[in-house]
């Protein structure tokens, strides 16, 4: 990416508050992710505005206050915390003579160090190329001048400006292209689950709230957890079999943040159609964190943008273990319905509770009942034997398999309803 901070690049931190409007941003949040994409910050510049200045964003006094900073610490790098227009952009270079990235660039560049799958790598691309493609109109002198020779002309009378717009939409056509096959895939996947009847719980909430070390510690997985936004772009998906409420799918996805770029939901929407198709979802809340209330706010804006403020949730109320007081439980209303789980993914405290919660969400009553196969249903016999549900298995004379069964009370009566059919006389 063209405006990527490169591992410890000097860098200017710009941030403004705005006390009317919803443009407010966290100061400390900023430096996080400032620091997540590997900046060496040297300075921080703030001010207070009513109403963002339309030529600088900052007002001219202050502009000029960065462009010192800047040569006073030698930064070769300028981030804003906001969202800054391409104008604004050039004019803030051309007056500092360095280069300048606003918040939305920011995340941008985090996302592309974290992304490994392919599909998160096109996922990332995508949304750069859409936020890129409105700034092709950055100082560079090349832009208005005719290409010209042979092999070299894009067009009759097609600029410079023109021929890079047309490869950028050229290129967006290609990665939506294949993220729709992806998209269709995970469908098959999702309608595959759904006939087997295996719900799906998927987990979300603020970035580093400790999903990926709760996915850890529920599946067994090795999901990379670090201290940092972001630390796990990618979607995994684990199959975990819980003795008391049977076989579920658990899915962790991507970190939510304030004001989370358009593109970028926009671009991950086939990895958020697990949040928005899940069964349950494990709202995961950072309980130590003071602005919690304000993060839990932020993830139900993403999970309504993304048609999912319908899905049944549960609030697990993380990281109980830095508290003294706090005790791993299940919080319930006047009416006896689950309100918050308090747990610690770290120390593995609250996981029965939790285990507990989302079987009585997903209202898993497990059923023991021995069923009698024929031969001809050794399908069936193989299917309840991957599934995990088969606890002893006996053959009689007559080769009928009695075998004694333990699954949810919907799958059994899905399994008695198979039984009939494949006992039904073929006609002749």
């Amino acid at each position: 990416m063209n405006d990527r901070p490169g591992g410890g690049e000097r860098v200017v931190l710009v941030h403004v508050n705005f006390p009317v409007g919803n443009m407010e941003e966290d100061l400390e949040e900023f430096e996080e992710l400032a620091l997540s994409a590997g900046a060496k910050i040297v300075s921080i510049v703030t001010g207070t505005r009513r109403v963002p200045e339309s030529k600088y964003f900052v007002g001219s006094g202050k502009a000029e206050e960065i462009r010192e900073n800047v040569l006073a610490h030698k930064a070769q790098l300028v981030i804003f915390n906001h969202e800054l227009t391409p104008a604004q952009e050039r004019n803030l270079e051309r007056l500092i003579n360095c280069r300048v990235l606003d918040r939305t660039g920011l995340i941008l560049d985090i996302f592309a160090q974290r992304a490994r799958s392919f599909e998160g790598k096109l996922q990332v691309e995508l949304a750069f190329l859409k936020h890129q493609s409105t700034r092709l109109v950055r100082g560079w002198t090349h832009l208005e001048r005719q290409r010209g020779g042979i092999g070299l002309r894009g067009g009759p009378g097609e600029t410079q400006l023109e021929v890079d717009r047309r490869l950028i939409r050229n290129r967006i056509k290609q990665i939506t292209a294949r993220l729709n096959k992806i998209r269709r895939q995970r469908e098959q996947g999702r309608r595959a689950r759904r006939k087997a009847i295996v719900p799906t719980v998927a987990l979300v909430g603020y970035t580093n709230a400790g999903k990926s070390t709760l996915f850890n510690r529920l599946t067994g997985s090795s999901v990379y957890v670090a201290n940092q936004l972001f630390a796990t772009l990618d979607p995994t998906l684990r199959r975990v079999d819980f003795p008391e409420y049977g076989p579920v799918i658990l899915a962790d996805t991507v970190g939510f943040i304030r004001h989370l770029p358009h593109d970028l939901v926009e671009a991950f929407h086939a990895t958020l159609e697990e949040v928005s198709e899940a069964d349950l979802l494990l709202h995961i809340v950072d309980a130590h964190d003071e602005h919690r209330n304000l993060h839990i706010e932020q993830v139900n804006e993403v999970l309504e943008v993304i048609n999912a403020k319908d899905v049944p949730r549960i609030l697990v109320y993380n990281k109980i273990d830095l508290n003294i007081d706090a005790q791993p439980k299940i919080d319930r209303d006047d009416t006896g319905k689950i309100r918050r789980v308090f747990i610690s993914a770290i120390k593995g405290l609250g996981m029965a509770e939790l285990v507990t919660a989302i079987g009585e969400m997903l209202n898993r009553e497990m059923v023991e009942q021995e069923i009698v196969l024929l031969p001809r249903q050794s399908k069936l016999r193989a299917e309840l034997y991957s599934r995990n549900a088969v606890l002893a298995e006996r053959i009689d004379d007559e080769g009928n398999c009695h075998l004694e069964v333990r699954m949810p009370r919907e799958d059994f009566e899905r399994l008695q309803g198979d039984q009939k059919a494949s006992r039904r006389p073929q006609k002749h």
